[in-house]
């Protein structure tokens, strides 16, 4: 091994150990205070048919990813929702079960295997539609908040997370806007910064990665992106709704899309895979809020992040043996580093 790969692997150790550890305090934190035996009680008296109306609902969210990641591509190809559906599915469980969002990555390699768009150009789709996730949880967030008061910590969320997401699009555009310049810039650093064996194929990564945000100047695809953006995360927060009459509180639909809203945005924190405790603690602490009590908002949550976690994997391990996909190449590819990238 390398001194350069040796690094590598020891980042990615650290990487995975920091998520763990993230997860682990999360998880502390969701339970501290709590009476664990009244959050038993509250599964084992949930009434879990409500679960069943949810799942159509939300696989018709997945179905409507889909169809965004379709217009997303179609200035570097136009492949149908139907084709896409499997290896967005697979992508979705390969966050859930590998660290550090590797199935964005898992993603974008299996568009390549079926569909020779590079991974480059297909990951710059990928992070431009997290970042219309992010947008669209804050509105979320700012409207749940106009109809009731906002707590310190969460003012101090959405400024953050406004500053995040909406300075990532602005340099997104402006990347878009720009590709020479961008490539140009992007040029002078790799002559500087690297060494001559890696100059051409940064470069080509970054200019393949550029071909990947030219769907942001059609102004038309840009307005029904974030359309689709809005109706995919109302379908999710209904979900959310139909998973709550099996327990027994009651709370305002804009309170649900706030919970919608923060345990997204927390979910970018870095975790273990599935995101255990970033989703949790922040629905709990918002329920808490509308005077819900910890130990039945955390049996809710807990219900509900397994009811959004476990479907999707179960359909993405099926889309893998279909595909008679090898766990090898997922490996590989989970580990890959940008400059692996084509």
């Amino acid at each position: 091994m390398s001194r350069d790969e040796g690094k590598s692997v020891s980042m990615k150790r650290w990487t995975i150990a920091l998520g763990f550890a993230v997860s682990t305090l999360f998880v502390y934190l969701a339970l501290r205070g709590l009476h664990l035996e009244e959050v038993w009680r509250g599964l084992q008296e949930a009434d879990y048919r409500w679960i069943l109306p949810g799942l159509p609902v939300y696989f018709l969210g997945v179905w409507a990813r889909t169809w965004r990641w379709h217009y997303m591509l179609r200035s570097l190809k136009a492949i149908p929702p139907r084709r896409l559906f499997p290896v967005s599915i697979i992508g979705y469980m390969g966050n859930n079960v590998y660290p550090a969002r590797a199935g964005e990555v898992i993603r974008a390699y299996l568009l390549r295997r079926r569909e020779k768009v590079t991974i480059s150009s297909s990951l710059a789709t990928i992070i431009v539609e997290r970042v219309f996730d992010g947008l669209v949880m804050i509105l979320f967030v700012v409207v749940s908040l106009t109809l009731t008061p906002m707590a310190l910590w969460l003012r101090r969320m959405v400024v953050l997370a406004s500053l995040l997401f909406f300075g990532a699009l602005f340099l997104f555009f402006a990347l878009a806007a720009g590709p020479q310049k961008a490539q140009a810039m992007a040029s002078w650093f790799v002559e500087r910064l690297l060494p001559i064996s890696l100059r051409e194929p940064v470069e080509g990564i970054v200019g393949r990665f550029l071909a990947g945000l030219r769907f942001l100047l059609r102004g038309r695809d840009l307005g029904l992106i974030f359309a689709i953006s809005i109706g995919i995360w109302l379908a999710e927060t209904v979900v959310y709704w139909c998973i709550m009459q099996g327990f027994p509180f009651q709370v305002p639909f804009h309170a649900l899309m706030l919970v919608t809203g923060v345990v997204n945005l927390a979910t970018t924190i870095p975790s273990s895979p599935g995101y255990v405790g970033t989703f949790d603690v922040p629905g709990i602490r918002v329920l808490e809020g509308f005077g819900v009590p910890g130990e039945v908002a955390a049996s809710y949550i807990l219900v509900l992040h397994a009811a959004l976690w476990l479907p999707i994997t179960c359909l993405g391990f099926y889309y893998v043996w279909r595909e008679s996909i090898s766990w090898r190449d997922f490996g590989a590819t989970a580990e890959e580093t940008p400059l692996g990238t084509s």
